[in-house]
């Protein structure tokens, strides 16, 4: 076998679903939905993992596929295990350990949950969509790049022509209605993109809207939002989702998340443990009331140092004030340790932080942030980022930070 087909060995510890996405069956259940359809396997390479805490995964790879005739093509292949499996998938199942796995599989882009996909991602299929849903994008070549996605759930494609700029976002068909109504209700009150049309298929398109992202804003030299903006905006948000309330309570999603690290990086799992405790302890009640949900400096637009648009509202809801400002410090935190000239994302870690100090009990942003970046410490296995293991650790000894507790660092274990 090619051994670009053969993975680096996958720890015995991991979960089942691992053991099958990025071990040695990997190839193997490519070359058997491949093969029916004339091709064979060149290279397999996992590009991004995401598991999740019932032990579930979903994966994609970035690879090379020899076709009938002498052609090969570089493929985006998906696969995922558990209740993420969409119906239209090429499904494979096979024994693990004495586990059965149930494994979905798909190329980029017949995603079986995100019909819209196909023709959101091709230059014509776009351009003639749009032509039909009375959008005018000018020319029909219009160019296209792949913001977010997914896989199964979501998609965000970004579209430019002569005319002007767009979003197409593609979700499942059954998540357009409330998305569309989430829009309707927020644009009145708050910077967010207006629907201009939505698709039975799953596809919404909004507008660009001018400004420059926080992060690029704070990475620059330009004038920044006041944190006193921010919680007008906060403030200006009104209900909506009423059926959707988070918890007010962050440790369960801070132990979610821990059992997430632990699969992976196994030697974590004391510390792991003493954060979500110190979380649940050093977190005070929360009024509930209307939450962004996702709310950090990528999800704002900014120009001349006032906020011009706010991004991804799907999870607005019902909620805790104080996660929607421990979101933004985790990643503002997170962001101080990767960027070149840390001081100025510091300095308006600290605006913020000393905005909330009279508005949150003592030790409940801390709280909050530490159980954020629990979560966040996932980004690096999920990305399958060059060094991950050591990049984990270093976020959660972040997090540890955060909650007063001694850094244990791997040296000192």
């Amino acid at each position: 076998m090619d051994t670009s087909l053969l993975p680096a060995p996958v720890p015995p510890s991991w979960p089942p679903a691992l053991q099958v996405l990025l071990g040695e069956a990997a190839p193997g259940l490519w070359a058997a939905a491949l093969g029916p359809l004339s091709g064979r396997l060149r290279s397999l390479r996992a590009t991004t993992v995401t598991l999740r805490a019932d032990g579930s995964a979903t994966t994609r790879y970035a690879a090379v596929v020899d076709w009938a005739g002498g052609r090969a093509t570089r493929e985006s292949l998906a696969a995922t295990t558990g209740a993420e499996v969409p119906p239209g998938a090429a499904v494979l199942e096979g024994d693990v350990g004495g586990a059965t796995v149930r494994v979905g599989l798909w190329r980029w882009p017949l995603d079986p949950a995100l019909p819209g996909l196909a023709w959101a991602s091709s230059a014509a299929g776009a351009a003639e969509r749009l032509a039909g849903l009375g959008i005018d994008a000018g020319s029909p070549r219009l160019r296209l790049r792949l913001r977010a996605y997914r896989p199964g759930r979501r998609a965000v494609v970004e579209v430019t022509s002569a005319s002007g700029r767009w979003f197409l976002k593609v979700v499942r068909p059954s998540a357009v209605a409330d998305l569309v109504a989430r829009h309707a209700a927020l644009v009145p009150a708050v910077p967010v993109p207006p629907v201009l049309a939505a698709t039975g298929d799953g596809v919404v398109v909004l507008p660009a809207l001018p400004g420059t992202p926080l992060r690029a804003a704070l990475c620059g030299t330009g004038p920044l939002p006041e944190p006193a903006d921010l919680e007008a905006l906060l403030d200006a948000l009104p209900p909506v989702g009423t059926a959707r309330r988070r918890p007010t309570d962050p440790a369960p999603r801070a132990a979610a998340h821990a059992a997430v690290v632990g699969a992976v990086c196994p030697d974590l799992a004391p510390r792991l443990e003493r954060l979500v405790a110190a979380v649940r302890e050093g977190t005070a009640d929360s009024p509930v009331v209307p939450v962004h949900g996702d709310f950090y400096e990528a999800q704002l637009l900014v120009s001349g140092g006032a906020v011009t648009g706010l991004l991804d509202v799907d999870t607005a809801g019902h909620g805790a004030r104080a996660d929607d400002w421990a979101t933004l410090v985790a990643h503002l935190a997170l962001l101080e340790r990767v960027v070149p000239d840390p001081a100025r994302v510091a300095a308006y870690r600290t605006r913020v932080q000393a905005l909330t100090a009279g508005r949150l009990p003592a030790g409940d942003l801390a709280a909050r942030v530490a159980g954020v970046l629990i979560g966040l410490a996932t980004g690096p296995f999920r990305v399958q980022q060059a060094g991950w293991s050591a990049a984990t650790e270093a976020r959660v000894a972040l997090a540890e930070e955060w909650a007063g507790l001694p850094v244990r660092t791997s040296s000192s274990r």
